[in-house]
């Protein structure tokens, strides 16, 4: 049986979510269409195992789902909400400190690199 979750339960799934780079562009690649696990992962270069794992997170969050089509199934976002909602925060402009240990890792998932930008 499906759970409505709302307020800051939601808050702490998108968290999770976006905590890892990976499923980041996952939920970025599905902001923009559906899409079977196979062309995700060769989307994003990740191997399919590597790929349905974060699936299975990113459905335990309550973010996408799976649909089933024939004997493959299409992933989605749950909500047209959340594709919003992830145009908004890609929007946001960061005031950062380049010298901030979190400024440290990779580039965001667009490409482009945190550290040092004003």
């Amino acid at each position: 049986m499906l759970q409505t979750l709302t307020s800051t339960s939601v808050l702490q799934r998108v968290g999770t979510a976006l905590s890892d780079p990976t499923r980041v562009r996952i939920l970025v690649a599905l902001r923009d269409a559906p899409a079977y696990p196979s062309d995700l992962a060769g989307l994003l270069g990740v191997s399919r195992q590597s790929l349905s794992n974060h699936l299975s997170c990113l459905r335990g969050c309550g973010l996408v789902v799976s649909v089933p089509e024939g004997r493959r199934s299409r992933y989605e976002l749950v909500d047209p909400k959340l594709g919003h909602a992830l145009t908004d925060l890609l929007g946001i402009v960061l005031a950062v400190d380049p010298g901030h240990p979190v400024h440290t890792g990779p580039p965001d998932p667009a490409g482009n690199s945190i550290v040092g930008q004003s």
